[in-house]
């Protein structure tokens, strides 16, 4: 295997696609953040790629003004967007190393230390009212209405509920998704879910093969009418405001209280992320904060000096 950096760059990126079965979005990102590395350090040979090199990087990342330059008042690239880069980086030295090519060690990568994560949510009683806006029997309110009751009722993310095929079988009350990384996992439907989604196949009369459809032909790419993920933001952003929710409310919003309303009701963080399709349990780990209200109450019924 040539040693060249470009073509073994080229390579791993291909292995990713074939081998790691990632998205095409991921690859992108990723030739986008070794791409950027290779020009700021001009290097040929895998050889080359030094800690200093690295150091070097990393300072001039953290320098970086942001693609809005003009509107953001010099404001730099955020840590966690350089961790973006420093994260492909890695990934990229760990496909060497298991080639046995010299180069640095993917173990000298570390990453910024960021702030916690934090959660964009809206409350129980608005969530109540945005699942109960859409009560119309026009087919439009219907297919909204079991748009919000699948999202709640899964925790899918939006890409993944744009991809349910119209041949659900509502006799179960659980289905198959294909997530990140191409993984499949089982989601649950609730009752009001089951419900909501036969009152609007029922109403349909196109033959499309997409469980959500968009309901203006004109709207249509190529003829294929299914939802892709902006109309289904542009649909939970309208319902929203209508009902008065003054917060931003989008699919992954609903995707966090679907992940928090379970926590709170005592389901275990291992359940939780195997629902959620997360890979890493510290992906899940961001809603433990709504166990504070319960520490809270233990905290005053447990600890009292007077005992």
């Amino acid at each position: 295997m040539s040693h060249n950096i470009h073509e073994l760059k080229q390579q791993f990126l291909e292995y990713l696609e074939i081998e790691k079965g990632r998205s095409l979005k991921t690859v992108i990102n990723y030739d986008h953040y070794l791409t950027r590395f290779l020009q700021y350090a001009k290097l040929k040979k895998t050889e080359d790629i030094t800690a200093d090199v690295v150091r070097e990087y990393r300072l001039w990342l953290n320098r970086q003004l942001t693609g809005r330059s003009r509107t953001n008042k010099g404001e730099t690239l955020k840590k966690k967007t350089q961790n973006f880069h420093l994260i492909a980086l890695r990934a990229f030295l760990k496909f060497l190393a298991k080639r046995d090519i010299p180069t640095l060690s993917p173990e000298r990568i570390e990453l910024a230390k960021v702030g916690e994560r934090g959660l964009d949510l809206i409350t129980p009683e608005e969530l109540r009212r945005l699942l109960d806006a859409p009560k119309g029997n026009d087919l439009k309110s219907l297919r909204d209405k079991a748009i919000l009751e699948c999202l709640f009722s899964t925790g899918l993310r939006v890409s993944e509920l744009c991809s349910l095929p119209s041949d659900i079988n509502l006799n179960r009350d659980e289905l198959s998704v294909r997530g990140k990384g191409e993984k499949i996992r089982v989601v649950f439907l609730s009752p009001d879910a089951k419900a909501a989604i036969k009152r609007y196949l029922d109403k349909r009369t196109d033959m499309d093969d997409a469980l959500f459809v968009r309901l203006n032909r004109e709207e249509a790419k190529n003829g294929d009418l299914a939802m892709d993920k902006r109309s289904v933001e542009r649909t939970v952003k309208y319902w929203a405001i209508k009902t008065g929710i003054s917060k931003k409310v989008t699919p992954h919003v609903i995707r966090h209280c679907f992940a928090t309303d379970l926590l709170s009701n005592g389901a275990d963080l291992r359940s939780v992320q195997m629902l959620l399709g997360h890979a890493n349990i510290n992906t899940t780990q961001i809603y433990t904060h709504i166990t504070d209200s319960q520490l809270q109450k233990v905290h005053k019924q447990f600890h009292n000096r007077k005992n």
